[in-house]
């Protein structure tokens, strides 16, 4: 029967998607009606009619909510099929999946809790418990707002994180360190899938309260680095040929930075900063590494000088011949004249002239 149904003319299938919503809850509800329309005919006690009834309109009220629910989840799903994320510009497409997860998961639960609370207000005793309670709303209600703090306030979080939007599906964030990608966003969680398959389940309302990285905010296009430490006499024009050349062989490479930089100078190296852009992240980071690998290959190959080297200097200045000289002279027996020191017992030039003076008047 469903297959023999023509296409409706807002989508193929359309019909056939709707009946498949529609027909779980219609085969359980229908009957249920039918059940409590003809209830007032059965030859039924009193007592057994009323808790008959009584399952009946409970019954239908919960086909009611499972029919709202798979009516939104349909609505959900096509929302998904006509925006995906799987294109190289997919930022349209990951707002409104975000909000569409967001919203839903909101509407659910609402959804959920009505049909619960109306479903269980049918019952006597439960009305009667709930008059009780209303009748004491201020301390309950007092006590129920601090136990449900984190809740209400996951599920305000969600709605701020729809409208605003500082994540969204498949955004490339930092958080507590850890590079990843929201994978999921619920009414009171996200999912971050980590760069080694990890997955870290944060409460919506951090995204609130703390900063964190968005890498894809405004788009995917990024800029990263890789460093190098080299010689003073590394050839700058050469690199930068270089890397020009390295970029354009690169698939990776979006054509729109390419920048050789000296960014700092110490006593013995020099750090140079290969600037580069990619597409996206996952490029970017395997474009650096590309880019590092192949530029200390072609500097191992072309211009070895320019890696980092260790010198010492040895240089021996006209004053140490003099020392040598010296040392020399010392080591060939004049130790003790080099190092006598003069004393009352040694005679100079003058006391010998005296002394020979001395001898001619005695003569």
């Amino acid at each position: 029967m469903i297959e023999r149904m023509p296409v409706d003319a807002a989508g193929p299938g359309l019909r056939t998607r709707i009946l498949r919503v529609v027909m779980p809850p219609a085969l359980v509800g229908l009957p249920l009606l039918v059940l409590l329309a003809a209830l007032p005919a059965l030859p039924l006690p009193a007592g057994g009619a009323g808790f008959g009834r009584q399952v009946l309109v409970v019954g239908v009220l919960l086909c009611a909510t499972w029919l709202a629910l798979r009516a939104v989840r349909a609505v959900v799903a096509r929302v998904l099929r006509e925006h995906p994320v799987d294109i190289a510009d997919n930022l349209r497409a990951r707002k409104v999946q975000t909000q569409a997860r967001v919203i839903s998961g909101i509407v659910q639960g609402a959804i959920v809790l009505f049909g619960l609370g109306l479903a269980l207000m049918t019952i006597p005793g439960i009305r009667r418990i709930g008059a009780t309670l209303l009748a004491s709303a201020g301390l309950i209600g007092l006590v129920a707002g601090f136990a449900a703090k984190p809740v209400f306030g996951n599920l305000i979080a969600g709605l701020q994180i729809a409208i605003a939007q500082p994540i969204r599906l498949d955004d490339v964030v930092i958080v507590e360190g850890e590079w990843g990608r929201i994978e999921e966003i619920n009414a009171t969680y996200v999912v971050v899938r980590i760069w080694d398959e990890r997955r870290m389940v944060v409460p919506l309302q951090w995204f609130i309260e703390h900063p964190f990285e968005n890498w894809t905010r405004t788009t995917a296009q990024l800029l990263g680095s890789a460093l190098l430490w080299l010689d003073y006499r590394v050839p700058m024009d050469a690199m930068r040929a270089e890397l020009q050349r390295i970029c354009n062989t690169d698939p990776r490479w979006d054509g729109r930075v390419c920048v050789a930089q000296v960014t700092d100078a110490a006593e013995t190296t020099l750090q140079v900063r290969l600037l580069v852009s990619a597409r996206n992240s996952g490029d970017l980071f395997d474009l650096r590494c590309a880019v590092r690998e192949r530029m200390v290959a072609w500097l191992q190959q072309a211009h070895p000088e320019a890696l980092p080297l260790q010198r010492l200097e040895l240089a021996r200045a006209t004053a140490n011949a003099g020392q040598d000289a010296s040392l020399h002279a010392l080591h060939a027996g004049g130790v003790a004249d080099a190092t006598a020191s003069p004393g009352a017992e040694d005679s100079n030039a003058a006391d010998a002239a005296a002394a020979a003076q001395r001898a001619s008047a005695g003569a």
